[in-house]
């Protein structure tokens, strides 16, 4: 699932379509969340591919924790929450398609 793969399309008056804007809301805290401490410097995209078998997904763990701005490395010694799959799929869903 990509970034925008949410975000509905608008058709205009002169029937050009274009994606809406999407919200990337704060990530809420789920029981189902994984917690875990880098030893190593890490990717964002192969965190992704660990916990959720999809690369594309490095935002959500970036978004969650409040890091990635510029670079796809998290550094060693750093706590990072990986948020549950299921429930933010759910969630960005029922954002973008509620406004």
């Amino acid at each position: 699932m990509g970034r925008y793969s949410t975000t509905l399309i608008k058709k205009e008056d002169n029937g050009k379509r274009r994606r809406r804007t999407t919200i990337f809301p704060v990530i809420p805290r789920s029981s189902d969340d994984v917690y875990i401490k880098t030893t190593t410097s890490e990717r964002l995209d192969k965190l992704a591919y660990t916990f959720y078998e999809d690369v594309s997904l490095w935002w959500v763990i970036a978004s969650a924790n409040g890091i990635g701005k510029g670079t796809f490395i998290v550094p060693s010694n750093t706590n990072i929450r990986i948020p549950d799959k299921n429930n933010i799929i759910d969630f960005l869903i029922e954002t973008n398609n509620t406004r």
